[in-house]
């Protein structure tokens, strides 16, 4: 008898430790409850938001139209504009693991390189034709065309863009599997991070003069 329980122990030591090694499939762990409505003016004291008292929530903590309305493309020298609902915009989406981006592109409009460290995103594009690609840890580019109801998934962490290249405007949804991805832009991260990236750093990372770095740093002030 001893044996067999010292067989089962071990067993459930050996799943314990399997299951805490294993990868995460998700970007956010799941929720314990039917719904944790973010309570947007408490003090993060956790990693996200604290849930209101059940008895405040509200039908529209569920919903947003944040999408409905196409926004200007033409403030930034970009021609994108992407409107977020994130779980800061729209507290419903707490603890479930999941936000959705619009993103409109101007004729010609790039949504520069950036990345999204807390989230894998899927795109589905609504309107036009729009290049899609990352680049690996390896440096190899994978890219692709991808036009109106087409997906194009994009791994958690990695390099990407977008690129309109349609004749006209095109439109595209990205749907994440966090309630707050993160954004990471390379370009503003070096060029126009406060306080300043040191000088050095820059000329030796580009292989530049410094006067070409401050002509890099002039273009990105207004960020």
């Amino acid at each position: 008898m001893a044996s067999a329980r010292s067989m089962i122990l071990q067993a459930l030591l050996i799943a314990a430790a399997l299951v805490a090694a294993a990868p995460r499939v998700l970007s956010d762990p799941p929720p314990l409850q039917d719904f944790c409505v973010a309570d947007l003016k408490a003090a993060t004291a956790v990693d996200g938001f604290p849930c209101k008292a059940p008895s405040t929530v509200a039908d529209d903590d569920f919903f947003s139209d944040a999408m409905v309305a196409a926004p200007r493309t033409d403030t930034n020298p970009f021609g994108v504009n992407s409107t977020r609902a994130t779980v800061s915009a729209f507290p419903g989406l707490n603890t479930l693991g999941l936000s959705i981006t619009r993103t409109d592109l101007a004729p010609g409009g790039l949504n520069p390189p950036h990345s999204h460290p807390r989230g894998s995103e899927l795109v589905l594009v609504l309107e036009g034709e729009v290049m899609v690609g990352f680049t690996s840890a390896a440096n190899r580019l994978y890219s692709k065309v991808v036009k109106k109801n087409e997906l194009y998934v994009v791994p958690r962490g990695l390099q990407h863009f977008q690129l309109n290249v349609g004749k006209g405007d095109a439109v595209f949804m990205a749907m994440f599997d966090a309630q707050s991805p993160g954004l990471v832009t390379p370009t503003l991260g070096l060029f126009a991070a406060k306080p300043a990236m040191s000088m050095e750093v820059l000329t030796k990372t580009f292989l530049m003069g410094e006067d070409e770095v401050s002509a890099m740093k002039s273009k990105f002030a207004g960020f």
